[in-house]
């Protein structure tokens, strides 16, 4: 006997927010912030931004930001 016309929307709507939940959890995991290094070579290194190197590559980046960013013109006026 085949399975009910709504229970098979049903099963696939929820095999749908299954893999959405799981894709969710896996980028979740995978976005922790990094501080990534090319190096002349074409190697490439990670740091985590919890480690020292990761640290100071991001505080090196942050000044580097400020220095580029364009200044903004005081809206007060």
């Amino acid at each position: 006997m085949p399975p009910k016309p709504h229970r098979v929307l049903l099963d696939r709507v929820s095999a749908y927010a299954d893999e959405a939940a799981a894709y969710a959890r896996r980028r979740r995991a995978s976005r922790r912030p990094f501080a990534r290094l090319y190096h002349a070579n074409g190697r490439s290194s990670d740091h985590a931004a919890d480690s020292s190197a990761g640290a100071e590559l991001f505080a090196a980046a942050g000044r580097l930001i400020e220095v580029a960013a364009p200044q903004r013109k005081d809206r007060s006026r």
